[in-house]
């Protein structure tokens, strides 16, 4: 389905005859948003799979929820959002109501007052329950509401064990579900030729090359670049050769450029944005992949960058967790030890045997255990259960 402002589906699957008619609403960024970030990826690759399949998805609005309880002035707006969305699921009559990602900074607001108060089936993907932040007056309406749509909600999935364990306190087992992330394939694959033609680009011959993938922004993201920037400084300063190609951009970019002069001058070379759909030919140019991932949730370019080949190297008890197998597809430092995340980097890049078995191994493990097209089938299915009962129940 193409909507009016020019979103284009990226995934395109096998095409079944059309069953569920599912209105999708995407709570903290909606559908075609211009800033990226993994979760509007993972939020847009779950339409467009649904789509694939046959199914009728509904955008329900492009209202971001996003602080939306401190933000009075837009109460109104939310209202008249409200009123319109429940006019349009009364006329269309939908099979089930699908929100992608509630949390207390984003809570689906709109998908329980215009699904669960009409009694439409309602479900939840990427549901997030966090208790700490209910001690912040700040946070503590956004944990109420959140919380009232996950209490509310028909079904919840997650593709997060840290989340599955937090929501097994508050959805019973028979509505909750643990979905591993998923990635299209296709899309993500080792490309000799590209490899071939950026390394000449850059003139860096048979040098290794670690590479680096984030958004320039305040906080955690720019603390972890600078951490590996850092890390890389030390390693150079041991006499091993190698390249840092860091994709990204954002607002402190010049900050960390400034890093990089002080701790690696010459030797490190800032790309800028690369388009998601051109990322497969930079990862294939590089041997390593390396990104701390400081409070990420989960960090598609840990599944992007070991489908196209490379070890990772990140710390521990993050999202990198969930796609990463320590110790067979990458290194996870120890959380809070910088020196165990650049002896890792270190490792790899003076072992090429055990770059290449890792990188081997990256590979396999992607098609095994994160192909979005064998995974969320058993969305799908779920999904397909809820509203067929719905509909005996209306006949």
């Amino acid at each position: 389905m193409q909507q009016a402002w020019g979103y284009q589906p990226l995934y395109r699957g096998p095409s079944v005859t059309p069953s569920m008619k599912i209105f999708y609403h995407m709570p903290f960024k909606p559908l075609g948003h211009a800033n990226p970030s993994g979760d509007l990826i993972i939020g847009t690759e779950l339409h467009d799979f649904l789509v694939g399949r046959g199914h009728h998805l509904d955008l329900a609005g492009r209202m971001r929820m996003r602080w939306i309880f401190g933000k009075p002035w837009l109460w109104p707006q939310l209202v008249f959002e409200i009123g319109k969305l429940r006019n349009r699921v009364r006329r269309d009559k939908p099979s089930l109501w699908l929100s992608y990602h509630s949390y207390y900074k984003a809570p689906d607001i709109i998908g329980y007052y215009c699904a669960k108060k009409l009694g439409l089936p309602y479900v939840i993907f990427q549901g997030i329950y966090s208790t700490k932040v209910r001690r912040r007056l700040k946070t503590l309406p956004g944990f109420w509401l959140n919380r009232r749509s996950l209490v509310s909600a028909d079904f919840v999935f997650t593709n997060k064990r840290r989340d599955y364990t937090n929501l097994q306190r508050l959805i019973p087992g028979e509505k909750l579900m643990y979905i591993k992330p998923g990635l299209v394939r296709d899309g993500f694959r080792f490309d000799k030729t590209a490899r071939g033609s950026l390394r000449h680009q850059w003139g860096i011959g048979d040098t290794p090359v670690l590479m680096c993938t984030a958004m320039f922004r305040p906080g955690v993201k720019t603390q972890g670049v600078t951490l590996l920037i850092e890390a890389c400084g030390e390693i150079r300063r041991t006499g091993v050769d190698f390249q840092l190609v860091i994709l990204g951009d954002g607002r402190t970019r010049r900050q960390l450029e400034g890093v990089a002069d002080r701790n690696l001058p010459g030797q490190v070379r800032f790309i800028g944005q690369v388009p998601r759909q051109a990322l497969p030919a930079y990862y294939s140019a590089a041997d390593i992949f390396a990104f701390p991932g400081i409070e990420e949730g989960l960090g598609m370019v840990y599944l992007e960058a070991q489908a196209c080949g490379l070890p990772v190297v990140a710390l521990d008890g993050w999202g990198a967790a969930e796609a990463v197998a320590p110790g067979k597809t990458g290194f996870l430092a120890r959380t809070g030890d910088p020196r165990d995340f650049g002896r890792n980097i270190y490792r790899l890049l003076t072992d090429p045997g055990l770059r290449r078995q890792m990188g081997d191994a990256a590979g396999r493990h992607i098609a095994e255990h994160h192909d979005l097209d064998q995974n969320y089938k058993a969305v799908e299915t779920t999904l397909q259960k809820i509203a067929d009962v719905y509909e005996r129940k209306n006949k």
